[in-house]
């Protein structure tokens, strides 16, 4: 983070001694060296005195780390949507697999077992489409450009928008298409 830079190239532009800095914001010298070497990180309280007692605009203070801090969070945003995504991928499977198997094995227990499995491919799935939503990615490409941290151009972006709509025919037509299927199955071996 460039902010301990920062705090230290105003405090030595007017000639301000940390314990005077430190006096000056209402925290200790041990803060304002902390903060220098970039061990912590000043509250917003600080932050806003600091940019006063230095005569700077809080963007000018913290120049740098809003980016750092920006990529840190997309960075766990990612990681949050990546293990939702796999959790979802792998109970999904397991829908679409389990129905006969926990139905011969369990009888009504499996099939408790299976309403269970399937609340939680529900929770997932919601919790995918909120990461999705807030991100605004809808396709295939643009999910493989959000996880490598990329994003698509303006032009891609449009061709991706103008597919979305035969997408969602064919996603709702297919998962129709599986349903039914599965439930066919589902009764001829019952």
């Amino acid at each position: 983070m460039e902010l301990g830079a920062q705090i230290k190239k105003y405090r030595n532009e007017q000639t301000l001694s940390q314990e005077e800095l430190a006096e000056r914001v209402f925290v200790s010298r041990q803060s304002i060296s902390n903060w220098e070497n970039g061990k912590t990180y000043p509250d917003i309280k600080s932050l806003l005195l600091l940019s006063e007692v230095f005569s700077v605009s809080l963007d000018q203070l913290v120049k740098g780390d809003v980016e750092i801090m920006k990529k840190e969070i997309d960075s766990q945003e990612l990681e949050k949507f990546q293990k939702d995504s796999n959790v979802f991928t792998v109970v999904f499977i397991s829908l679409i697999i389990l129905p006969i198997p926990l139905s011969k094995l369990l009888g009504w227990w499996g099939i408790a077992t299976y309403i269970i499995l399937f609340a939680v491919v529900i929770y997932y799935a919601i919790r995918v489409e909120k990461h999705k939503k807030k991100f605004d990615i809808q396709t295939y490409k643009e999910i493989v450009a959000f996880t490598e941290g990329k994003t698509l151009d303006e032009i891609e972006k449009a061709r991706e928008t103008g597919k979305r709509p035969y997408q969602k025919l064919l996603l709702a037509t297919g998962a129709g298409l599986l349903t039914g299927i599965i439930a066919v199955l589902f009764l001829w071996l019952l």
